[in-house]
């Protein structure tokens, strides 16, 4: 492999340490064969992020925002920015992730293997770092929607690429084909989880969507929201049903389900039985979840896992 011209995008807001460790893991991560341009999307930082990044980077482009942008928004700004360069390939990460030193030449092997193909990084729990989350999400109508993964580690993973049906987006190599057919992610429903319904888009117009275990990004989980068992009765209906922006609202809630589904009848179902397991206290994403029994991934996606190939492009 050899001038594969990548554009890297990450929105970031007021993480400043954060933001330069993760660019220092990319400037270390090994690059021979690639052309790599770096785009960040400073939403209105009041930490010197920008400055600072300036300083130790100063190839590196940032694109300003106003600090309303949020995630979807911010990357697609990045995105936009990097289209217009025409590049192979545009990278979407986020800034609380350290790299593997192979992760990006396994991920373009990997992209250049399989036609069509959309890549994503294994996602490690940077402070065990043999948990993994958000990984290979598979639909299931009666769980509600997306079942996330609460018991796999680096060991229970297939060995090979293997298809999944959504890549969340901490880390996504993608063919520039794919985002001019695809377009940008739909900030406007989905300010903050664009990358629910992203890359369910893209396997939709017949884009394979694959994880490979060798490349590795080592990230920050999500934070748990606050229960709302543990909120005034205020506090429950303003996140439910006033502010769309809330981890817990139900119009985001729907947008992903109606997004991320194989088709409308099924985000509608998924939808209606979230909300009843919510109500009986079976929530997917809480205590219940983390007690249901799960298989190893290399079980539960072991026909879904493909062969080694020899990349279509080489030295």
């Amino acid at each position: 492999m050899e001038n594969i011209r990548i554009e890297v995008v990450t929105p970031v807001h007021n993480r400043r340490e954060i933001t330069l460790e993760c660019l220092r893991s990319l400037a270390q991560a090994d690059q021979t064969g690639f052309q790599i341009h770096i785009i960040i999307v400073d939403d209105g930082s009041t930490d010197g992020t920008s400055e600072a990044i300036c300083q130790e980077f100063p190839d590196v482009e940032i694109v300003q925002g106003d600090g309303n942008l949020w995630y979807t928004a911010g990357a697609n700004r990045g995105m936009a920015a990097a289209i217009v360069r025409n590049p192979d390939y545009i990278l979407a990460i986020n800034d609380d992730s350290i790299f593997d030193n192979g992760f990006l030449q396994n991920m373009v092997e990997t992209a250049e293997t399989y036609d069509r193909s959309v890549v994503g990084a294994v996602l490690i729990d940077w402070k065990s770092r043999k948990r993994v989350f958000q990984v290979s999400p598979k639909w299931y109508v009666w769980w509600g929607g997306m079942r996330h993964w609460m018991k796999q580690t680096i060991h229970t993973l297939p060995k090979t690429p293997w298809k999944v049906e959504v890549i969340v987006g901490n880390c996504v190599l993608y063919p520039i084909q794919a985002v001019r057919e695809a377009g940008l992610m739909d900030e406007k429903r989905l300010p903050h989880f664009g990358d629910a319904e992203y890359t369910p888009r893209m396997r939709k117009m017949g884009w394979t969507l694959l994880i490979d275990p060798r490349a590795k990004a080592f990230c920050k989980p999500n934070d748990t929201p606050k229960s709302l068992r543990a909120q005034s009765m205020k506090e429950v209906f303003t996140a439910l049903f006033v502010n769309p922006n809330h981890s817990h609202s139900l119009k985001r809630r729907w947008n992903m389900s109606m997004g991320g589904a194989p088709n409308r009848f099924q985000g509608f179902t998924a939808f209606f039985v979230f909300f009843v397991r919510f109500l009986l206290g079976m929530n997917v994403e809480g205590k219940w979840a983390i007690r249901q029994n799960e298989k190893p991934l290399s079980e539960i996606f072991r026909n879904e896992t493909l062969p080694g190939k020899q990349p279509r492009r080489s030295n």
